[in-house]
C-alpha cells in the first residue's frame, strides 16, 4: 500500500486484494471495514463518482467480492477528525471484562447499556471499534446482530466470515432464540402474551429516527410472559420472533405499558418515579441467546444475568 501523508493513510491511491475470508461480501462493508475513520457518506460518495475500481472496473455498492479481486481507491484528501481517534483503553478493558462467551468462532458480550454497537450519528466508535481497536491481530470482527445503545445484555460478533454468514441464516430461519427482560408500567394481563404490529421507521425533521406501529410497516412479533408483578410495574420475560428496531420498545408503548426509563417512547411520570427510586437508564437486558454453533454444531446458551443496579430497582419495587 502507498502512502504520502503518516496522518492520512488513505491520502494516496490503495490497492487491496481480497482475502478468501471475505468472499461473498458486499464491498460497501468491506470498505465501512477497510477505511477505519472515514464516514459512510464518504465511501458511498467514492463509489458513487467511480473512485473505488475493483479489477480496473467500476462497480456498485452491493458488488459481491471474490478471493483475489484486486480493489483500487484514491486518495481520499478530505481531512477526517475522526481517524486520529480510537477508543481509549478504560473502553477497551470496560467491554472485555463484559464477555460472557468466547471461542475461536465467537464472541458474545454482555453489552453495557450507553455503550454503541458501532460509531456513527455522533458517537465516535461503539462495541466493534473498542474490540477492533484491543484486537489488531484480528482478521475478521463483525456484529452478528444489534442491540439498541441504551439496551444492555447479549451481544455476539463473528471472528469469520463464514461464522457471520452461517448465524445469520439462523436468525433468518428463526433458529436464534433470543430472549430479553423488561420493567413496565403497570400491571400486565395475563393473558396478554403476544404482540403482532406491524412496524415502520420514521425520520423527523430533527434527523431523530422514530418508529411506529403502522399497516403498511414490516410484521412485527413479540411475545410475553409476566415474571414478576409489583403494585406499579411488572418485570416480563420477552422473547422476539422478528427483529425489527426499537421493536420491544414500540409494542410495549403500544400496548398501554412503555418500559421503565425509556426516553423516547416511555411515560414521563413514570420515568420520573423509577428515577426516584434510582433507574437511571432504561430497564431492557437481552438476557439471553441461543443458537447452533457454526463451527462444532452444539446447541449453545448463552446467559448475561441483570446487572446490580436494575436488580436493586426491583428490591425496592418489592
Amino acid at each position: 500500500m502507498q502512502n504520502s501523508d503518516k496522518n492520512n493513510p488513505f491520502s494516496a491511491v490503495t490497492f487491496h486484494e481480497v482475502d478468501a475470508e471475505y468472499a461473498g461480501q458486499r464491498l460497501d462493508n468491506f470498505l465501512i471495514r477497510l477505511l477505519k475513520g472515514v464516514p459512510k457518506s464518504r465511501i458511498y460518495r467514492l463509489l458513487r463518482k467511480g473512485e473505488v475500481r475493483v479489477n480496473k472496473g467500476r462497480v456498485k455498492a452491493d458488488t459481491r467480492l471474490k478471493a483475489g479481486d484486486i480493489i483500487r481507491v484514491a486518495p481520499i484528501r478530505t481531512a477526517q477528525s475522526q481517524s486520529s481517534e480510537m477508543p481509549g483503553s478504560q473502553m477497551r478493558k470496560r467491554l472485555n471484562d463484559s464477555i460472557v462467551f468466547e471461542d475461536d468462532g465467537i464472541i458474545v458480550i454482555d453489552k453495557p447499556s450507553g455503550i454503541a454497537v458501532h460509531g456513527g450519528s455522533g458517537v465516535s466508535f461503539g462495541v466493534i471499534e473498542g474490540l477492533r481497536a484491543d484486537r489488531p491481530e484480528s482478521r475478521f470482527l463483525e456484529l452478528v446482530h444489534r442491540l439498541d445503545r441504551e439496551t444492555s445484555g447479549c451481544l455476539m460478533l463473528a471472528k469469520s466470515r463464514a461464522v457471520l454468514v452461517h448465524l445469520q441464516q439462523q436468525m433468518q430461519k428463526k433458529q436464534i432464540k433470543k430472549t430479553y427482560q423488561a420493567l413496565v408500567m403497570g400491571r400486565w394481563p395475563k393473558g396478554k402474551s403476544t404482540i403482532n404490529a406491524p412496524l415502520k421507521k420514521n425520520t423527523l425533521s430533527s434527523g431523530e429516527r422514530m418508529v411506529r406501529v403502522d399497516a403498511e410497516g414490516k410484521a412485527s412479533v413479540t411475545h410475553f410472559k409476566i415474571a414478576e408483578t409489583f403494585d406499579q410495574a411488572t418485570l416480563l420475560d420477552i422473547r422476539l420472533e422478528t427483529g425489527r428496531t426499537h421493536q420491544i420498545r414500540v409494542h410495549c408503548q403500544f400496548s398501554g405499558q412503555a418500559i421503565a426509563g425509556d426516553p423516547k417512547y416511555g411515560d414521563s411520570i413514570f420515568n420520573q418515579n423509577m428515577r426516584g427510586l434510582g433507574l437511571k437508564r432504561l430497564f431492557l437486558h437481552a438476557n439471553s441467546l441461543e443458537f447452533m454453533h457454526p463451527i462444532s454444531g452444539e446447541r449453545i446458551s448463552v446467559d448475561a444475568p441483570l446487572s446490580n443496579d436494575l436488580k436493586n430497582i426491583l428490591n425496592k419495587l418489592k
